[in-house]
């Protein structure tokens, strides 16, 4: 078990170290993040954990996975990018368009919502910004490569969507694993960002933001959709995750496009 004292406390030197601050996310999550850690290098003692923490850069930077896990699939909810396809691309119909992926981890999610661009011969006027807390997520979102363990798992929410194609139609299959197609990699930029700390200058159609607050508390959420809300043009779409519940504040800020698939709209 993990105290509230020593989660503040290793929390607080994080900070002083890497000047990343998790003071105000959800400390359930956090505390089973540390445990999963420790349990992964065989610690039986938080201090140990916390001299590796502070001693090794490389190590804390890989460590960020194990506290906030990523989760992220291809076609993850289909009902979520059939709306994209149906009603609210087309909606938009600008000459180009501009899509935030705020918390993209390996990419998946970034790489659907090429495909379904592709699929309304949006590809080549759309811009992708991908970014993430973990420099690991985002290196293995850049490569695009992906484990055939890990692909047969999509094939359910995959066939949802194109119920008449084949992965092979945009990856290239080799022996244990498949890759991508490279063009679904040249419009997207990937960047590390921390959504609670930095700023994001950019104006967008379309923000994902799925499954990333449910690790903040209440004082973050705020922080978080104000960013967000800034950072959407007038009428842009917010697509939250499933596990995400939008709070009070952000329904003054947002209007709900669509209920079932958590898609809102700036007002």
């Amino acid at each position: 078990m993990i105290s509230d004292e020593e989660l503040t406390a290793l929390m607080q030197a994080i900070n002083n170290r890497y000047g990343l601050d998790f003071t105000n996310y959800e400390r359930t999550s956090l505390k089973r993040g540390i445990v999963r850690l420790m349990m992964k290098h065989n610690m039986e003692s938080i201090i140990e954990l916390w001299s590796l923490i502070l001693k090794d850069n490389e190590f804390f930077l890989n460590a960020i996975d194990d506290l906030l896990v990523n989760l992220t699939e291809l076609f993850r909810n289909p009902d979520v990018w059939i709306q994209l396809r149906d009603k609210i691309i087309p909606e938009i119909s600008n000459k180009s368009m501009k899509i935030w992926h705020a918390g993209c981890s390996t990419g998946e999610e970034v790489y659907t919502m090429n495909i379904v661009l592709e699929t309304l011969n949006m590809l080549s006027r759309a811009k992708l910004v991908a970014t993430d807390l973990s420099k690991t997520a985002l290196n293995k979102a850049k490569k695009g490569h992906y484990s055939l363990a890990t692909l047969k798992q999509y094939i359910v929410p995959f066939l949802k969507f194109f119920p008449d194609k084949d992965m092979k139609d945009y990856f290239d299959f080799h022996d244990k694993h498949a890759n991508i197609k490279s063009k679904y990699q040249t419009n997207v930029s990937f960047k590390i960002h921390n959504l609670v700390m930095d700023k994001m200058e950019d104006k967008f159609d379309i923000i994902f933001c799925r499954n990333v607050m449910i690790y903040f508390d209440e004082t973050l959420k705020h922080r978080v959709l104000d960013l967000l809300h800034s950072c959407l043009k007038d009428d842009g779409y917010l697509i939250i995750g499933y596990y995400d519940i939008m709070p009070e504040y952000g329904k003054s800020k947002f209007a709900i496009h669509n209920v079932k698939t958590r898609i809102y709209k700036k007002k």
